[in-house]
């Protein structure tokens, strides 16, 4: 079974950085899509960045140049490096891990198709 656990939450100011981690285990991680979503109360879930199982990327338009994720297959960890956090940024933060290694669409931004999601990392970027 499939277990991610997130770290690295808190409570910053603007302009800050930050880094998130999430650590994964039950499988092998390599062959895994893993994306970061965020939900910030009262908004929907939405996904902020994606590393593929080929090393492709995604970053939603907000955090574009400003975040990056990354990962490391033999710490069986992905990361996302937050630079110049903004209040908007303010958020739960998830990991998920999609399993499924699609050749078409190998980063999917629905978060219905991820099967595997941490407990979230909350981050707080005061003003």
């Amino acid at each position: 079974q499939v277990h991610l656990v997130e770290s690295g939450g808190g409570l910053v100011q603007a302009g800050d950085s930050l880094r998130l981690a999430c650590t994964f285990s039950g499988g092998f991680f390599g062959s895994y899509t893993m994306a970061w979503f965020r939900q910030a109360p009262g908004k929907e879930r939405e996904i902020v960045a994606a590393h593929s199982w080929d090393r492709s990327t995604y970053y939603t338009d907000s955090v574009r140049g400003r975040f990056a994720i990354s990962r490391d297959n033999t710490k069986n960890t992905v990361y996302l490096q937050m630079n110049n956090v903004r209040s908007e940024d303010t958020a739960v933060y998830y990991c998920a891990a999609d399993p499924r290694r699609s050749v078409i669409a190998p980063i999917q931004l629905d978060g219905s198709e991820y099967d595997y999601w941490g407990q979230g990392t909350q981050v707080t970027v005061s003003s």
